[in-house]
């Protein structure tokens, strides 16, 4: 049973199934798995990285909320005390962490802290959600908890810090940067695994999608309809021509949450998985489990999940990987239509379709970033 601060327990204001026991695999993307199972495997790991994390202001910022921040409890935001109660015990979360609310318009929450997390949610966040899609994100935060994913901050923040007092020394800050963008790929596959357990505690897709519509567009809701919403992350994957894909590329690399489009659209796809439905009918990973999971398995898990997405994505960059795996037999041609598909070659009169022969598309918009 959860315990809350106070020591009494509570149980959901409403019929949703629990889950005892679960382990975090059950939701995390295999990305997100595989590294966190490596890690958990590392002897000594607990004790480097709690060592780091007293580098880094985490202290300050528990002071730091507790003055200047309102604590979720019975007195205040009760509603909100309840959600948090409601998504540890569906997820049977041992200890309910302490929650803050944040005066600031920018929607936004966070989980931070190694040995005892805390949650913060903006005012712009309470302010925009509703009950149900507010719920999802209480659950997505307390996923968070649960998977350790603290830890990937307190790394990213560590390095980070290194890299700029090193940046004088030829070729340190380059390394360090490396292992920095393979840390925000790791960080960007825990939002989605967040994601899930965030699904998983308000068993509302509708409200999940909600949720993310409201990040992208804020608080109008008769002005926006979901099939629309997740066209775009559609036309986005599979819009322009190489260069755009390396845009996206650049676009995502500086940043710690995946697209809002794009978190949509993964969401909705794990809820139509099997994986989904077995763990809504009771069949999942158990945490006492976690310490015989096999860390190559999880790796090869990881590995075949980028394999897939390779070979289903509509991107053109990702089918010019394929054609180069492939061995293409007219890979310069190849490249030459991919690059100017939709615009002039040199010499020609107009652009015509790539490898398939289709006609480009413009890519939309650059997403506004905003994330939980």
């Amino acid at each position: 049973m959860t315990e809350s601060p106070g020591g009494s327990e509570r149980v959901p204001s409403r019929d949703r199934r629990r889950f005892p026991g679960i382990s975090s695999r059950a939701y995390e993307h295999p990305a997100d798995r595989s590294a966190l199972v490596a890690l958990r495997k590392l002897s000594g790991f607990d004790t480097v990285f709690k060592t780091l994390s007293g580098l880094l202001p985490e202290r300050s910022l528990r002071l730091l909320f507790l003055s200047d921040s309102v604590r979720v409890s019975d007195q205040q935001f009760t509603h909100l005390n309840d959600m948090l109660r409601d998504a540890c015990y569906i997820l049977d979360l041992e200890k309910v962490p302490p929650m803050y609310v944040n005066q600031d318009p920018v929607p936004n929450a966070m989980c931070i802290g190694l040995d005892e997390p805390i949650i913060v949610l903006t005012t712009g966040l309470v302010e925009l959600l509703d009950e149900e899609e507010m719920r999802a994100v209480i659950g997505h935060e307390v996923g968070h908890a649960l998977s350790g994913h603290a830890v990937y901050r307190t790394i990213l923040l560590f390095l980070t810090n290194l890299a700029l007092k090193i940046a004088w020394i030829p070729l340190g800050n380059v390394a360090i940067m490396a292992i920095v963008t393979a840390l925000r790929e790791w960080f960007r596959k825990s939002e989605l695994s967040a994601d899930r357990a965030g699904l998983l505690v308000g068993q509302d897709l509708q409200a999940s999608m909600r949720g993310l519509m409201k990040l992208a567009g804020g608080n109008h809701l008769h002005e926006m309809n979901v099939d629309a919403f997740l066209k775009q992350a559609e036309e986005y994957e599979a819009g322009g021509d190489l260069r755009d894909s390396v845009l996206k590329v650049l676009n995502m690399l500086p940043r710690s949450h995946p697209f809002t489009t794009v978190r949509a659209a993964e969401l909705k796809k794990w809820a139509a998985s099997r994986d989904y439905q077995r763990i809504m009918d009771g069949h999942y990973p158990r945490r006492d489990e976690d310490k015989d999971t096999s860390v190559s398995e999880s790796f090869r898990e990881s590995a075949a999940h980028y394999a897939e997405s390779v070979r289903t994505s509509k991107d053109p960059l990702m089918g010019l990987v394929r054609d180069i795996a492939g061995g293409a037999g007219d890979l310069g041609g190849k490249l030459r239509d991919t690059v100017f598909r939709g615009g002039s070659r040199p010499g020609g009169s107009g652009g015509t379709g790539g490898a398939n022969g289709s006609d480009g598309a413009n890519g939309p918009d650059e997403p506004g970033s905003a994330g939980k």
